[in-house]
């Protein structure tokens, strides 16, 4: 019976020993080995949708800032641009009005030496004239200044170019009435423009006759009349001579105008020279004045040489035609 027990006891002390290892065993197992996340056993919802339209608003609403901001800065550039243009405008206008102020100082500095050289072509009063200008004839004119005013015919040689139409037509109807003035009564006159036209074509080659409605509608026409011109009276000084030249007839021939743009000044000078020689006494057929608008000198320096060069022709061209120049200070 002993032998029986302790067998038993032996078999049963091995079984809790086996079981107990592998209990053991499981244990370790499940201390060792890596836990696992939470299992998620159903997923909640999430406002995605929400999110997403309010993330598009808030990009429409950057777009539309962005565009204002654009338009903004758009409009910002256009007026810097416009200011710059302004500033380069005023800037040159400027420049060009210390330009001018300086060519007029500079001009009525020449004036007054040009007047006080001016030499006073004397000639011997006809009793005809003596009649005509009757108590006007010790009366001096602002306007010529010392021009003699002892011709009985008159010659206007005007020069219908683009500068002086535009900028200085009505300073010369101004100065062509003050002339008229002066001469309250010759025998003929005639309007001629700088290229040897006629302003009334059936007075071609013809002196008008002077009368105070004729005087009245010369100055109502000329204001309108504006032919061709190549800004050189050449043509008109040489047509007036060869045409109405007379050794009976004291003739004074008047040259209105701005610029002279011809080839050669002393080629001018000898071709009138020889047109219009002195007779035995010294004296010109026709006797030439001039007065000069200075129109050119208002602009830039360099665009004044065609203003210098009327000054210069015209200067030489009264003093051997018996004549004197004018340039006024102002041409407006």
């Amino acid at each position: 019976m002993k032998s029986r027990r302790a067998g038993l006891e032996v078999i049963s002390l091995s079984f809790l020993d086996v079981i107990t290892c592998g209990f053991g065993a499981i244990v370790l197992l499940l201390v060792i080995s890596k836990p696992g996340g939470p299992v998620i056993l159903e997923s909640s919802p999430t406002p995605a949708e929400g999110i997403v339209r309010d993330l598009q608003e808030e990009l429409f609403a950057i777009r539309g800032e962005a565009r204002v901001l654009n338009r903004d800065l758009t409009a910002k550039r256009e007026q810097i641009s416009e200011w710059d243009l302004r500033v380069a405008r005023l800037s040159q206008e400027l420049a060009s009005t210390n330009d001018r102020l300086t060519s007029i100082s500079e001009q009525n500095a020449v004036n007054t030496v040009i007047k006080g050289e001016l030499e006073l072509a004397l000639q011997q009063l006809t009793e005809e004239m003596q009649r005509l200008l009757g108590e006007r004839i010790d009366q001096k004119s602002d306007l010529v200044g010392g021009v003699p005013i002892d011709s009985e015919y008159i010659i206007f040689i005007i020069d219908t170019s683009g500068s002086m139409f535009q900028y200085s037509w009505d300073k010369m109807i101004e100065t062509l009435i003050t002339t008229l003035d002066v001469y309250p009564e010759v025998k003929g006159m005639q309007i001629m423009d700088d290229e040897g036209g006629y302003m009334y074509s059936e007075y071609r080659g013809k002196w008008i006759p002077d009368s105070p409605a004729r005087r009245k509608a010369i100055i109502s026409r000329i204001r309108t009349w504006n032919p061709f011109s190549n800004s050189s009276p050449v043509e008109g000084i040489t047509e007036a001579i060869s045409t109405f030249y007379n050794p009976d007839k004291k003739i004074s021939l008047y040259v209105l105008g701005d610029e002279f743009t011809g080839r050669s000044i002393e080629e001018v000078v000898n071709t009138v020279e020889r047109l219009n020689p002195k007779d035995e006494q010294g004296n010109p057929r026709v006797r030439i004045h001039a007065i000069g608008f200075p129109v050119q000198f208002a602009n830039p320096r360099n665009l004044q040489i065609t203003g210098i060069r009327f000054a210069t022709l015209m200067r030489e061209l009264t003093r051997r035609n018996g004549g004197t120049f004018v340039g006024l200070n102002t041409f407006r």
